[in-house]
């Protein structure tokens, strides 16, 4: 839906790396029969959602590559990328030399390959509901350029994915996983040429990759924000702003809270547009009040749609603080930096803060009053975002008319923390973890 989502996490992944050598094909098998495209799915749906269907996390079998010397320190052009995944909750703080110590067989891998993203996360399971980023990689690839215009991908836009792709196949030979899930997103599921691409990927790369349908990936994207709905909180519209999709969860948590808070998805879902689509249909380089306008009310249009129970029933009148939106993507990350003004994008500080309604306005509004050159001379910014922020920030300002609400949390994070927290949770490592420590307790 971000972590983030969007563009999901930020500017600050853009880690500039080499393509690795090419991997041997098949070194990386996933789940054939989930490698199907979901065409006819592009309409909303908004059906309500019993809470014990869980969203199928099929992930390929126990895969142990080859062996090779241990890796040394991260190299300088990644460290950036690491420093921006590992700290807040739901994580640990990367160690220096963390996988000293590591047993291969704890490592898991998430690879999220969406419309403007392609991003990795390889980690560890540490304390219950948390993990130990190992190794971590993200690039702008802009896999959806010009797909909403001719329906299928680029041959620049599937080279510069497929490049990315062989960065994260190099990062997954060298280590032993013990479980992963590669997944593939908006763009692939509305590219008439998206399973000849994921084709193509197989045969350079070695990565198979899985197109997840649209309610997974709104589930997977709550997942991977659980750790910042507090006890205290009753409702909250969690959403997560694409680079050709946006998706949105309703959720209630009653008094019996359940360990997966994907469990509490009342309504659902998947809005046709991203920061990708929605500017080039209106432009994203020169936004006047007027164009910003009309973006704003294409989503809205599109929201009317959604049978989805109003304000004051999803949030309580009476205790608004029960309610809060929360945005994983890199539309709220961006206000976020912006509203910190921050030198340089870190996710330490951004991950978890609270923004106002007040505050969201603001920052909207300075973005809007800014050109693209103001926009591309941010550092929270840059120029590979500075013609996709607004489009961002209207399809969240209809998202903020529909639900108001006091106060949003801001989420670093998205799809591939909630890949990850499903497979540990799902293979019990924090159950196992927590047996050995009262072992060890009562030797």
């Amino acid at each position: 839906m971000v972590q983030a989502s969007e563009l999901g996490h930020h500017q600050a992944h853009r880690a500039v790396a080499q393509p690795a050598p090419e991997p041997d094909a098949g070194a990386f098998s996933g789940n054939k029969k989930n490698r199907r495209k979901h065409r006819g799915k592009r309409g909303l749906q908004g059906r309500p959602l019993t809470p014990t269907h869980d969203a199928h996390v099929t992930a390929p079998p126990p895969v142990s590559p080859q062996r090779s010397p241990a890796p040394s320190a991260i190299q300088a052009p990644e460290r950036q990328a690491v420093s921006a995944v590992q700290n807040g909750p739901g994580h640990e703080r990367v160690r220096p030399r963390a996988e000293k110590g590591t047993r291969p067989e704890d490592l898991y891998a998430a690879l999220d390959l969406g419309t403007n993203n392609c991003r990795l996360l390889i980690a560890q399971p540490t304390r219950p509901g948390q993990f130990r980023v190992v190794d971590a990689f993200s690039r702008i690839v802009r896999l959806g350029e010009g797909l909403g215009a001719s329906g299928r991908l680029s041959t620049d836009a599937m080279d510069r994915a497929v490049d990315a792709l062989r960065v994260c196949a190099s990062k997954l030979r060298n280590r032993e996983i013990r479980r992963m899930r590669l997944i593939a997103t908006e763009a692939c599921r509305a590219a008439h040429n998206g399973s000849e691409f994921l084709s193509r990927v197989v045969e350079e790369t070695g990565l198979e990759l899985e197109i997840i349908d649209r309610e997974t990936e709104a589930r997977l994207a709550v997942s991977g924000c659980s750790s910042l709905v507090g006890r205290e909180t009753r409702s909250v519209v969690l959403f997560d702003i694409g680079g050709g999709s946006s998706e949105i969860a309703v959720i209630r948590i009653g008094e019996n809270r359940s360990s997966r808070l994907a469990n509490h998805i009342t309504h659902w879902t998947s809005l046709p547009v991203g920061v990708v689509t929605l500017s080039e249909r209106h432009g994203g380089r020169d936004v006047t009040p007027e164009v910003f306008g009309a973006m704003v009310a294409e989503v809205e249009q599109m929201l009317g749609r959604f049978d989805c129970p109003p304000v004051h029933v999803v949030g309580t009148a009476a205790r608004p603080s029960d309610f809060h939106l929360i945005g994983t993507s890199g539309t709220v990350t961006t206000l976020a930096g912006v509203h910190l003004d921050l030198p340089r994008y870190d996710r330490r500080k951004v991950d978890g803060i609270w923004l106002s309604d007040r505050d969201v306005s603001a920052m909207q509004a300075k973005l809007l009053s800014w050109d693209f050159a103001g926009r591309a001379a941010n550092p929270c910014i840059g120029p590979d975002r500075a013609d996709l922020v607004l489009a961002g920030c209207a399809i969240l300002e209809a998202i903020r008319r529909r639900w108001p609400s006091e106060r949003m949390r801001v989420a670093d994070r998205g799809l591939r923390e909630g890949l990850l927290t499903d497979m540990m949770a799902e293979d019990g490592v924090w159950r196992r973890a927590r047996h050995r420590r009262s072992q060890r307790s009562s030797a």
